[in-house]
């Protein structure tokens, strides 16, 4: 089970963007696609057949997994992330320091 999922609400631990937070778009085995953090400048050529303009456009860039932390909204801290199980044998992400189900 992963620790981190698509639509987690994360925190930049270490890098550039340090202290940034933002949503998780995409994973990409061990990177992270987060939304807002680790923007960089692309020159886009001009492509009529698919509707592009030509230009300067910013977007984000894939950051390592091991760079963010899942943010607890009860703490407002980054938290570590661990798996309980069910009685009924489903897996549920909790944070260590509390014991709160992630994402609840």
């Amino acid at each position: 089970m992963r620790k981190i999922k698509k639509n987690d609400d994360v925190i930049i631990i270490a890098g550039k963007d340090k202290g940034g937070r933002g949503k998780v778009m995409r994973v990409l085995g061990d990177r992270l696609l987060v939304s807002g953090v680790n923007m960089v400048k692309k020159h886009q050529k001009p492509n009529p057949v698919k509707g592009l303009v030509g230009g300067i456009v910013a977007m984000e860039i894939s950051i390592h997994a091991s760079n963010v932390a899942i943010y607890n909204v009860m703490s407002k801290k980054a938290g570590r992330v661990g798996v309980k199980i069910l009685e009924d044998g489903r897996k549920m992400r909790v944070f260590k320091s509390s014991g709160d189900v992630v994402g609840a």
